[in-house]
């Protein structure tokens, strides 16, 4: 009997604990070897972990478990595998003709299963890619990581619409005082801490402007469906900020920069994070290079981020990084609000609703979609004139977005 335990792997520095939020496998059951048998939740993402080899689980850790790196989730019995159909036995008197037949209707049958290294398992079962569809490259025939993403690539997976959300069947009586104690998830935790951190450790401020969004409405609905019939996705209000802010932080250096002990860290690239809400909680994965993005491309992104933080399926390096973070409360409703830092980054715009409202133009009162915007900002790195030139320039280019098309 040869017994393998399966321990919390590592996932990072800073990350020491996890909770087993998951079961994917019942106690007694055979697994094959890569196959997902729990989910972790971390500070940052919910993780899967594979079975490092095949044979019958035995769950040694509870869901809602916390667990430190290391500690032992299960043990699997490697002498207990997946009973496999017996191959008939030929005589060597049989005539050879009938095998021949025989093995010409199911040659399948002799051909081995492609191996997937784990990676590329996940990446694959999350497509819905059968993996003997794939060619691999790696040692005797291996399909790595680069293979399953140039397949993803190639044979991109059809958009999911999302479900309606479920209304709980449940009649509130008359001057009811239920109360209910719900244990905290581990990310709700680190959104916590974070937050008070962001609030204690900054000396964090807040400048407003307003933008006349007139002339990117009016963009996107003269260049819109030419956009969705040449790259398959909407132009949204999301990619034309985030590459208004690409710009004007190459130019201004010292709101893309960060504190680092007694130094400041600046950047020659922007990495802009996008805040997501999921059911879980608050997530900002950065979507890396913006300045060198094209709108498509940055919409695509988003998208994919957006999606996979929703499932749950966000990987580590995924949410790791950012020089600049952007927030749409307006999606919601809101009209103005003082967003908060995602530490160790210096800024963070809030977006809001677009609302018509009387401006004056010209000595006259028009009407005009206005959208307020707020810049949070670490006033140990930026300064408050540094901070209002920000937004102006923002405030231009997206008031102009010719001009930010020509690279003016």
């Amino acid at each position: 009997m040869s017994v393998i335990e399966i321990k919390v792997p590592p996932m990072g520095e800073s990350i020491t604990e996890v909770t087993l939020s998951k079961w994917l496998k019942k106690d007694g059951d055979l697994v094959k070897m890569d196959e997902p048998i729990c989910e972790f939740e971390s500070d940052k993402a919910t993780l899967e972990l594979p079975a490092e080899a095949a044979g019958k689980l035995t769950r040694m850790a509870a869901e809602g478990a916390d667990l430190t790196i290391g500690a032992i989730v299960a043990n699997i019995d490697t002498s207990a595998t997946v009973p496999q159909s017996s191959a008939p036995i030929i005589s060597a008197t049989a005539p050879s003709a009938p095998v021949e037949k025989a093995a010409a209707k199911e040659p399948q049958k002799n051909e081995p299963e492609p191996i997937a290294s784990p990676a590329a398992s996940k990446i694959l079962r999350e497509q819905n890619i059968d993996p003997a569809s794939v060619q691999g490259t790696g040692k005797d025939g291996r399909i790595t990581k680069t293979d399953a993403l140039a397949t993803k690539t190639t044979n991109p997976p059809p958009v999911a619409l999302p479900e309606p959300t479920a209304i709980p069947d449940k009649t509130h009586l008359p001057f009811e005082r239920n109360e209910r104690r719900e244990k905290m998830s581990r990310m709700r935790k680190t959104i916590s801490r974070r937050l008070v951190s962001a609030k204690n450790q900054t000396a964090m401020l807040t400048t407003f402007n307003e933008i006349d969004m007139t002339e990117v409405m009016a963009l996107r609905a003269k260049y819109q469906d030419a956009f969705v019939a040449k790259y398959g996705i909407k132009l949204g209000f999301m990619s034309l900020f985030a590459k208004a802010c690409s710009k004007v932080l190459l130019e201004m250096p010292a709101v893309n920069a960060f504190v680092d002990d007694e130094e400041l860290i600046y950047h020659d690239y922007v990495d802009i994070s996008i805040a997501i809400s999921t059911p879980n909680g608050l997530v900002v994965p950065p979507v890396k290079n913006v300045e060198s993005l094209k709108f498509h491309e940055i919409e695509f992104k988003i998208k994919e981020l957006a999606d996979k933080a929703r499932a749950g399926k966000l990987t580590l390096e995924e949410m790791s990084g950012g020089t600049f973070t952007i927030t749409n409360g307006g999606i919601f409703g809101s009209m103005m609000s003082t967003p908060i830092l995602n530490e160790p980054q210096s800024g963070i715009l809030g977006m809001h609703a677009i609302i018509e409202r009387p401006v004056a133009i010209q000595g006259e009162i028009k009407i005009r979609p206005m959208m307020y915007v707020a810049l949070s900002y670490d006033h140990r790195v930026i300064d408050g004139s540094t901070s209002v030139t920000f937004l102006v320039k923002v405030k231009k280019l997206l008031e102009d977005p010719v001009s930010m098309l020509m690279d003016l």
